[in-house]
């Protein structure tokens, strides 16, 4: 089979000639065109993980706590009190890039149903962003559209945005990333799973009809780079980015959470990449049963749609549910009730003897088989690559490279400065307080819960939650920069008062084709792998988006770290990153002994100040110590934890020390509370800028009774200094009055923005 161009079929479809082969071995036969497509949807990077496979077996996935792991529509721990909660992260770069508001909706709208499938109410998301140079027009474009569609589908729908990140740097002026976060609770009894049981059940379409939009749109958009077509290319592209439609996923969410409360539903599934043929052949192969799907049956929103364009559409506010004969009806009035479309499209159906199950596409059932594969070999038999991988020639000089040789500023001041931002032109768009459960939001180390929904138990507990990535630090070490962003999650939670539970990551790179990108991938799940083995966090799901490039160019290797964690009673807001006056300043320190000695020199590596201010992107990153790291985030946890349950707590306000360096940290405890600071003992610009791990500033008004159990604990320890007055003075290297460094932190990402900081003054 060939394209009109004369392409062949496979070829166009985005299968290779060993692929279309090995469609052909297990057939026996050649596919027809619409097998050939369900194939190709299916084996795609997006949906197959073929060239990531292999790597993401080396994760640790278990833990007690841990019921539902990788490979099902979220992952889901046990909190205790009869409560589950759901998490999982997913992206929509490619999409975003070429349609920024419907690419950025709909990655919301589907990592909603990620989570409402397991059976959760999703209570919370996050987004981490990654754009190119904000003053650019292309960028701006690109910003306030993403910005605007994860606020117009997030807050239509009814979920909050609790936080998230927004990162620019040159490498994704062409290919943006778009990674959003999903957490939902629910009760341990309505856990449902994706899979496909009961011969004679039936397979229930719900929500919206099906349309064209969407159509190939993993194929097409998340299996292959941008090239240099320009916009006409992009033009061509825009088809095969779906539309969202907020109010009928939220109907859908009631719609399928009462279903699952009256026990009406044997599996669920939701319908994302790869649309229908999915959905029914996960379902089915998870359950080991075949199952017949009617196309005749599928609502369509649009007229002349064939059987291979019905299958593989990717229109969103979709779920397909395992329903009994004998409860359809009922299922039927629940829908009607919610005015959601209901249609009976296909039947599980016996595997033949000593064979697995089919997925037979049917027009009618009982009319002609327009195609006949095994399940699992569109589910399960994905070809798995061991791609080649291959080192940069030039990493022992970029190590070598050191940034600590830079001319020291003059003034840090203004350094320090250049480095405030203040987000919250971003967090504006989106409404954070939605059910009122939010008792720490944007802003902070990370964001804070009430575990609480409709149909829950009660409980005192609360949810911590936060996303973290260090795109700077993974291009020069990758699996050092991986480690190191586990390691900050961890704290982040900690600095709240949970305990970090359970971790998903979004790994974000470029062509797998190319082996440096092979083994930056390779690297940073080991460097992931080392750390969750060291902190004792199960990775519980993820995502895997590869070709992200542009014009041959690879973004830097970009993971990033969910945390989830609990709070065992959650009386109290946690302090936050604030200060009050006169009270001392401690930076708790595990790359210090007990007795404050250093134990290895400050580097400049991967900082903020090196990258940002000296364009320096080389050098070796400082050393993370694991056990050191582990001994830190229990002690911290432990010391907020006392006082978010309503004890009198040794800590009154907190940040963990990360991009920009501890003159970042300190600045931005002084421009969040209002009040001044006085610091000593910090030695030169490398000491400011370093951002050295496993380091957290506490202010305290119970000094002596705070160092004295870090030195039990063997946490290290410093003090730096006393809060009070109007100014930030760092001695010998920054003064600053606190009005000027709050209206640099305030006004920054307006400024870069330009043209859109006038819409977020209402």
């Amino acid at each position: 089979m060939v394209t009109r161009s004369g392409q062949p079929l496979h070829r166009a479809l985005g299968l290779t000639d060993g692929e279309r082969d090995e469609v052909e071995a297990i057939l026996g036969r050649p596919p027809n065109h619409l097998e050939l497509a369900l194939f190709a949807v299916m084996w795609s990077e997006h949906c197959s993980y073929k060239s990531s496979r292999v790597h993401l077996k080396r994760l640790p996935t278990e833990a007690p706590h841990v019921l539902v792991g990788p490979g099902e529509n979220a992952g889901v721990i046990d909190a205790g009190d009869g409560i589950a909660v759901a998490i999982r992260i997913e992206s929509h770069n490619h999409p975003s890039a070429i349609e920024p508001y419907q690419g950025a909706a709909t990655g919301v709208g589907g990592i909603l149903r990620d989570i409402f499938t397991m059976g959760a109410r999703p209570i919370a998301v996050m987004d981490p962003l990654f754009f190119g140079d904000p003053t650019e027009g292309r960028q701006q474009w690109l910003i306030e559209g993403v910005v605007s569609g994860i606020s117009g589908y997030g807050n239509s729908v009814g979920v909050p945005t609790v936080g998230g990140e927004l990162t620019f740097d040159p490498c994704y002026a062409q290919n943006p990333l778009v990674n959003v976060l999903c957490m939902g609770v629910l009760p341990v009894e309505r856990l449902v799973l994706g899979q496909a049981s009961g011969v004679g059940n039936l397979a229930v379409l719900l929500g919206s009809a099906t349309g064209r939009d969407g159509i190939g749109g993993v194929s097409v958009l998340a299996s292959a780079g941008f090239g240099g077509d320009g916009d006409d290319a992009a033009s061509a592209k825009r088809p095969s980015v779906q539309v969202g439609d907020p109010y009928e996923e939220k109907r859908l969410i009631e719609a399928c959470l009462e279903l699952l409360d009256a026990k009406l539903v044997v599996g669920i599934q939701d319908l994302g990449g790869a649309g229908l043929v999915c959905a029914t052949s996960e379902t089915a192969a998870r359950g080991g049963v075949g199952m017949d799907v009617d196309v005749s049956a599928v609502p369509r929103r649009e007229p002349g749609m064939v059987g291979y364009e019905v299958m593989t559409s990717e229109s969103q506010e979709r779920m397909l549910a395992i329903v009994t004969p004998e409860d359809l009806g009922r299922v039927e009035e629940v829908c009607r009730r919610w005015e959601v479309r209901c249609a009976v499209v296909g039947k599980v159906t016996e595997p033949p003897d000593g064979e697995p199950g089919r997925l037979r596409i049917l027009d009618g059932f009982g009319g002609d088989v327009l195609g006949d594969v095994p399940a699992a070999a569109l589910s399960e038999d994905a070809p798995l690559y061991h791609r080649p991988m291959a080192r940069p020639t030039d990493y022992e000089a970029r190590a070598a490279d050191d940034p600590g040789a830079l001319a020291a500023p003059d003034d840090c001041g203004p350094d320090v400065l250049s480095l405030l931002s203040d987000p919250s032109w971003v967090y504006r768009q989106y409404d954070h307080q939605l059910f009122l459960n939010t008792a720490e939001g944007p802003g902070g180390d990370a964001a804070v819960l009430r575990l609480a929904a409709p149909g829950l138990p009660a409980s005192m507990r609360g949810l911590a939650l936060t996303t973290d990535s260090n795109p700077t630090w993974c291009a020069i070490d990758p699996r050092a920069g991986t480690a190191a962003t586990v390691a900050e999650a961890a704290l982040n939670i900690a600095c709240v008062g949970a305990t970090t539970k359970a971790i998903v990551n979004c790994l974000n790179f470029g062509n797998p084709e190319h082996p440096e990108v092979m083994w930056q991938l390779s690297e940073a799940i080991d460097g992931m792998s080392e750390a969750c083995l060291a902190l004792g966090l199960p990775v519980i799901g993820g995502n895997v988006s590869l070709y992200n490039e542009s014009f041959g160019v690879d973004i830097d290797p970009t993971p990033v770290i969910g945390a989830l964690g609990l709070i065992e009673v959650l009386s109290v807001r946690p302090p936050g990153v604030t200060l009050v006056a006169d009270a001392a300043l401690v930076l708790l320190d595990a790359s210090v002994g007990a007795s404050g000695d250093r134990r290895s020199p400050p580097s400049l590596a991967g900082s903020r100040w090196a990258v940002e201010r000296r364009g320096h992107r080389s050098g070796t990153l400082p050393p993370l110590d694991l056990m050191g790291h582990r001994r830190l985030v229990e002690f911290v946890s432990a010391v907020v934890t006392e006082g978010v349950a309503g004890g009198d707590g040794l800590v009154d306000g907190i940040h963990d020390v990360s991009g920009g360096g501890l003159g970042v940290a300190l600045a931005e405890l002084s421009v969040r509370s209002g009040i001044g600071l006085q610091v000593s003992g910090v030695g030169d610009h490398r000491d400011l800028f370093t951002e050295a791990p496993s380091r957290v500033v506490v202010c305290t008004t119970r000094r002596t009774e705070l160092i004295s159990r870090a030195a039990e604990a063997g946490v290290g320890f410093r003090v730096l200094g006393t809060t009070g007055g109007d100014r930030i003075v760092v001695g010998g290297l920054v003064d600053l009055s606190v009005a000027e460094a709050g209206a640099a932190w305030r006004n920054r990402l307006p400024s870069l923005l330009d043209e859109l900081a006038p819409a977020s003054t209402d």
